[in-house]
């Protein structure tokens, strides 16, 4: 990867992939991104041009490194588990209802392993804890196990 400074513009990235293919992508000073992919033939010549504003470009990277910059994914291991936070909406099924309720780990294999509420963290919580809307749970399983403990938690 190689950086060129773009006075009044910004930074241009360039990259050759292993491919030998030539992909650029220009930070501009607003925040703004422009991707570009170069023709085969003539790595010099531009084949396609995306402009990505600054909310598209977060979106983009956390496609691209979902472990490394979203903000509710905290880590992964080697054994393919990772942890997610997961908001409780205050229109969900379990709100006020307690966590037992919910049969996460029974259903999803993933387990709820504390839940911070306002400026307080509550480590693992019992069953008789009671959920409420805004409650920020922290879930830990494999990808799918987590995937279905959000799909589960924000039933209405």
């Amino acid at each position: 990867m190689s950086t060129t400074p773009l006075p009044g513009i910004g930074v241009q990235y360039d990259l050759t992939t292993r491919e030998q293919r030539h992909l650029s992508v220009i930070a501009h000073r607003d925040g703004a991104r422009t991707v570009n992919v170069y023709r085969t033939d003539d790595p010099d010549a531009c084949a396609q041009s995306l402009r990505l504003t600054e909310p598209e470009t977060a979106s983009l990277i956390d496609a691209l490194a979902p472990s490394h910059h979203s903000p509710n994914l905290l880590s992964t291991t080697d054994l393919g588990l990772v942890a997610e936070r997961i908001e409780l909406s205050s229109v969900s099924h379990w709100n006020g209802r307690v966590l037992g309720e919910t049969r996460m780990r029974t259903d999803t294999g993933a387990s709820i392993v504390a839940v911070l509420r306002r400026a307080q963290a509550i480590p693992s919580p019992a069953p008789d804890f009671r959920l409420a809307g805004g409650d920020i749970l922290i879930v830990i399983g494999t990808r799918e196990g987590v995937e279905a403990a959000a799909a589960t938690l924000g039933r209405e």
